[in-house]
């Protein structure tokens, strides 16, 4: 049977078409591996969640490196499918896996990646965006760096003046009204981090902190890693070691939200650098664009 020439892009366009009247309660969070995001924002995604919004996860790197004895594509398997319990843990909708190889993003076109979360944000529409803090310091994990800084340039990237081949098949700009930057692994330091404008804003957790270590949980297979890397430190430094075990990373984030809770006078908080506004409130427009503003036609 003989297909019109243009079925598919017509299949394509009534897709993006129905996604477009889904909900506009859609957050997206992009994470270098399955577990960062939970990590460095968990608590607060699970509170967004009770609230009625549908989470995308897009996760860049593929997690083949990070195991004990196993190899990059059993540690790969084993991380992706610790990765899609802890996202059910907590509620995500939808993971989407982009399989680039961890710990070499580096090797990346920046601009492809780049190009690869702006076609998936330009899809889902979000109000709040999600992603790792490029402005931090010292981060040693590079994936992070990358990852980060390709999430960044999204902003200005779903514009009209970019990608124009998915505004000609349908798939239109689309401006994330917030955005969340957010650190994986420690506190933010004063003054650290964001970009031009950004704000560090503290969010209350406590009701959503066991959701979010039960998410981490999950992650056994990193977890696991970790606790031998803690086991291994104590060693040299001649301190007891015995009684590490994987749930160490619980023990981990338990004080890291109590640290943070702590500086913004709550008794478990993550903390974000933040730009936007909430629906339902003001923006103010700065002043150099006010000077050339004009009224919309009526």
């Amino acid at each position: 049977m003989a297909y019109p020439r243009n079925i598919f892009a017509n299949i394509l366009l009534c897709a993006v078409a129905a996604h477009a009247q889904e909900s506009p309660n859609t957050i997206v969070a992009i994470s270098a591996t399955g577990g960062d995001y939970i990590k460095g924002a968990g608590g607060t995604l699970a509170r967004f969640i009770a609230e009625g919004f549908q989470v995308y996860v897009i996760q860049v790197g593929n997690d083949e490196k990070v195991s004990l004895n196993l190899g990059p594509a059993e540690t790969r398997l084993a991380n992706n499918a610790d990765a899609l319990r802890a996202a059910k843990a907590l509620g995500v909708t939808e993971v989407i896996n982009l399989n680039n190889k961890s710990g070499e993003l580096s090797q990346l076109s920046s601009n492809e990646l780049r190009n690869q979360l702006s076609t998936l944000i330009r899809f889902f529409k979000p109000q709040k965006l999600f992603l790792p803090d490029p402005f931090i310091h010292y981060d040693p994990d590079w994936d992070q760096f990358w990852t980060a800084r390709a999430a960044e340039e999204t902003n200005y990237s779903n514009s009209a003046v970019f990608l124009a081949e998915l505004s000609r098949i349908g798939i239109k700009g689309h401006g994330v009204p917030e955005t969340y930057y957010y650190s994986a692994r420690r506190p933010y330091r004063p003054g650290e981090g964001g970009h031009n404008g950004a704000r560090l804003e503290a969010i209350d957790i406590s009701r959503t902190l066991q959701t979010k270590l039960a998410a981490a949980a999950e992650l056994k297979t990193t977890n696991r890693a970790y606790a031998e890397h803690v086991r291994e430190r104590l060693t040299q430094a001649g301190k007891p070691a015995t009684n590490v075990d994987e749930t160490v990373v619980t023990e981990l984030l338990t004080e890291l939200a109590q640290l943070i809770g702590a500086r913004h006078q709550l008794t478990s908080g993550e903390e974000f650098n933040y730009h936007g506004a909430p629906p339902g409130t003001k923006q103010p427009i700065a002043p150099w664009l006010q000077e050339r503003a004009k009224p919309l036609p009526k």
